[in-house]
């Protein structure tokens, strides 16, 4: 497989990110170095752990697309979960640097210079934070299969992020905390110049590094309970029990494990058939209802079996 065939299979969401955050970055830092505010520099370190984040993450992702081998026969889903652990690590160190450079602005309080730089670089940064916000709530209406237009998208993405790929979910934390971190630092920036009291500067930058921690214990416990192995969602294992049970042949479903294994779902199921069926016949039905399940494009594998139907149904769809 080629360089453009690897990056064409990574999260669209994570590598937008990287790029956006990576050219925010440079245009922050050149603000922060000549106007000297404390709250720019804070944001520009934000956006430097975000690009490398991001460029962690997207690489992730492309590693865990790749086929099952006899080595790994499970696939590499969960690696993607471990380049986030990773990217975690990175804005941990980010938030310190933040939270300590707030505190020293809070103890010594200094007016920035250049409003009109300041003020057009965090007007920037939230266009361009808000607009990979944006994408990675398409994201996640795509990746949970919802019809979701317009202003829909929005309340559908805080309602269901936690059904995404862990790439997704964490675009969609990253800059959501980004963006309203933009604009605290517009608003500190500003009223740090109109009023005088510069210890605004400060607690603007305080502020930012608390939304870090924040956003790295979020992102840190998903992602570990993702690596060891965590059950599909309700709604996911839903889907494919009904996919199950939509075989007429198929009488009840004894066991159903679905475990998530990045993006992708590994299934385990126990069928009971319809009576009177040579095991000729059930085996044929059991690689039907394997093949139907494996038509679902987020299942990866399916481990299916039948026993002796003992007519109590055990699995009912709500």
């Amino acid at each position: 497989m080629g360089l453009i065939d690897f990056f064409k299979r990574g999260n669209k969401s994570s590598g937008i990110a990287a790029l956006g955050n990576t050219f925010l970055a440079v245009c922050k830092g050149v603000a922060a170095s000549i106007s000297g505010s404390g709250t720019m520099m804070a944001t520009t370190l934000h956006s430097v752990a975000d690009a490398l984040n991001q460029f962690f993450v997207f690489i992730g992702s492309s590693i865990s697309e790749k086929e099952a081998t006899k080595r790994f026969p499970t696939g590499f889903g969960r690696v993607v979960n471990l380049f986030v652990l990773i990217a975690v690590i990175i804005i941990s160190i980010m938030a310190y640097e933040t939270v300590l450079k707030g505190w020293q602005l809070i103890q010594d309080p200094k007016a920035s210079s250049n409003l009109a730089l300041n003020v057009a670089i965090m007007i920037l940064a939230v266009l361009v934070d808000g607009g990979i916000l944006i994408k990675a709530m398409k994201e996640i209406a795509h990746e949970t299969r919802s019809d979701a237009k317009g202003f829909g998208i929005v309340t559908h993405a805080f309602k269901n992020v936690s059904l995404a790929s862990p790439p997704t979910r964490l675009v969609f934390y990253e800059d959501l905390i980004a963006t309203s971190g933009a604009l605290l630092a517009l608003l500190s920036i500003v009223l740090a110049h109109v009023t005088g009291f510069y210890l605004l500067d400060g607690i603007g930058t305080l502020l930012i590094g608390i939304l870090l921690i924040v956003i790295a214990l979020k992102i840190g416990y998903e992602n570990t309970i993702g690596l060891i192995g965590v059950a599909a969602p309700k709604v996911v294992e839903d889907r494919i029990a009904k996919a199950i049970l939509s075989d007429p042949d198929v009488i009840d479903i004894n066991t159903l494990r679905v475990v998530q294994e990045g993006r992708q779902y590994h299934v385990e199921s126990y069928l009971e058939l319809r009576k009177g069926l040579t095991l000729a016949d059930a085996d044929d039905i059991k690689f039907r209802v394997r093949d139907t399940v494996l038509e679902d494009p987020d299942v990866d594998d399916v481990i299916m079996g039948i026993i002796e139907a003992d007519d109590i149904q055990t699995w009912k769809l709500e």
